[in-house]
């Protein structure tokens, strides 16, 4: 009798991941997506500089790249925006 070849995994971290999924959908537990106040918390955070190792490990599993992306360009807008309209306002 012969086994099936393994699954190729790209990295450990995908290898990581999948033994994860498989163990978290044998148990029945849903992904949880992060909200949008969260999202913007992360932003905020890192735009600080400063998160908490158990932060950052909840939201590498919980925030959703795309999201997390947008909402980064958004703020960064934003952030330009408000030094142009204070410069504005100085050297007026």
């Amino acid at each position: 009798m012969r086994l099936p070849p393994p699954r190729p995994a790209l990295c450990y971290r995908d290898r990581m991941s999948d033994e994860r999924s498989d163990s978290e959908s044998a148990a029945g537990a849903e992904k949880r997506q992060a909200t949008v106040g969260e999202t913007v918390s992360a932003v905020l955070w890192s735009f600080f500089g400063v998160r908490k190792g158990k932060d950052l490990r909840r939201d590498a599993a919980t925030l959703n790249p795309v999201y997390l992306i947008l909402t980064g360009l958004g703020a960064a807008a934003l952030l330009v925006v408000g030094l142009l309209v204070l410069v504005h306002f100085i050297v007026r």
